[in-house]
């Protein structure tokens, strides 16, 4: 018995090691291909100036790479403090908490950056569905797909209640649709579509059904929950 527990951990343990592993790779590989691009908001983004770095695409996705070991770091102290407290799946929760939220606010950023013509420009709305689709392209269309793409991975990872494929799409389509009204109560100089809110949800529905055998679909332990007091039985 315990040498088939033995091996059943280090079996888990090298499969971590090996996910792990590919996904430094990924992102090395990631950053060497468009190395170039980066580096030119490189200089603003050091100097800590807001034009040129955080305002652009190069700059956000730069300042997203560099904070990835502070990102590491807080998953690696919530997850300490958690197994410290006798707390179940504490890696895997806390992953998913800082992954769905490092890896969406980036995104959002992006989409809510304001074009030239912002707060002069009349606020546009395409409720006509797929008309806009043909004009996004490939890249407008991974793009889309890549906004709340973090979020639907890891959300019903950490959340038993979201560990379904409708409502995956229901919390994607839903973010998606804040968004683009707030682009248009705002008046970025953005186009609030329907389709994005369509592309979108199925980002996060497509990503979320990636992660499916690491849906947290039990209620928490004992441990994860408040204890209640003792009910007194009642008297004879």
């Amino acid at each position: 018995m315990n040498h088939t527990t033995t091996l059943s951990a280090l079996l888990r343990r090298m499969r971590r090691t090996v996910f792990l592993g590919l996904a430094i790779l990924g992102v090395t590989g990631a950053v060497f291909v468009v190395r170039r691009p980066l580096m030119m908001s490189a200089p603003r983004c050091m100097a800590g100036q807001w034009h040129g770095c955080f305002d652009t695409f190069n700059g956000v996705v730069l300042m997203t790479l560099v904070g990835l070991p502070l990102a590491a770091l807080v998953v690696w102290a919530l997850a300490h403090s958690r197994r410290a407290a006798g707390a179940t799946w504490a890696w895997r929760r806390s992953l998913a908490e800082v992954g769905m939220v490092y890896g969406t606010v980036p995104f959002l950023w992006l989409t809510m950056m304001p074009g030239a013509a912002a707060g002069t420009a009349p606020a546009r709305v395409s409720l006509v569905p797929l008309r806009d689709l043909v004009t996004m392209g490939p890249v407008g269309i991974v793009g889309n797909l890549l906004i709340f793409a973090a979020l639907g991975f890891f959300a019903p990872m950490r959340f038993a209640a979201l560990a379904s494929a409708p409502r995956i799409l229901a919390l994607g389509a839903g973010c998606s649709a804040l968004v683009e009204t707030a682009q248009y109560v705002l008046q970025l100089d953005r186009v609030s579509s329907v389709d994005d809110v369509l592309v979108n949800a199925t980002g996060a529905l497509l990503a979320g059904l990636a992660s499916r055998r690491w849906w947290r679909t039990t209620v928490p332990a004992s441990s994860d929950r408040p204890r209640s007091l003792p009910t007194q039985a009642p008297a004879a």
